[in-house]
């Protein structure tokens, strides 16, 4: 499983105000999260935040160069990313991401397939796991038993209809 380097982190959705704030989505875990990193890449360019606040489950920010309302219209639409490097993960923390293409196995560790996809529901995460056939697991303590993604394997409770 290879880490990529930057990690999709939000979109800019809105102005805010008239100083150059700009209303950010945040796709991580919280806005608390995304102004911890300290800086966001807008293509292949990196951006100091040099203030941001949480608001209603957004980030309200200002952004290194973006000095006015016209500066922050222009960013409108556009998807900020992170440097895998700037994010401040605990120990033995990891992103949804790293687990795409890990090795799954039951408790006894045989193989059931390789994680493809992570769907984002209300209740909880579902992993969509493809081996034999599609299983499609819950991401909750129930079911997924341990995550190991500095190797690549999570370790799952399958019960009868999974």
């Amino acid at each position: 499983m290879e880490k990529r380097a930057f990690i999709e982190a939000g979109r800019i959705v809105n102005t805010h105000g008239v100083a150059g704030e700009v209303k950010i989505e945040v796709w991580l875990n919280s806005p608390a999260f995304l102004k911890a990193c300290g800086r966001v890449f807008l293509g292949d360019r990196a951006m100091r935040i040099l203030s941001a606040r949480e608001h209603k489950g957004f980030l309200l920010a200002r952004l290194e160069g973006v000095d006015d309302l016209n500066a922050a219209m222009a960013l409108k639409g556009r998807e900020l990313r992170i440097a895998r490097a700037d994010a401040p993960l605990p120990p033995g923390g990891y992103f949804l991401g790293d687990l795409i293409g890990a090795s799954v196995v039951d408790e006894e560790g045989r193989e059931i397939g390789k994680l493809t996809e992570i769907l984002e529901r209300p209740a909880s995460d579902i992993f969509v796991v493809q081996g034999g056939q599609e299983h499609l697991i819950p991401a909750v303590e129930e079911f997924i038993r341990s995550v190991d993604a500095e190797n690549g394997v999570v370790t799952v409770r399958l019960i009868e209809g999974m």
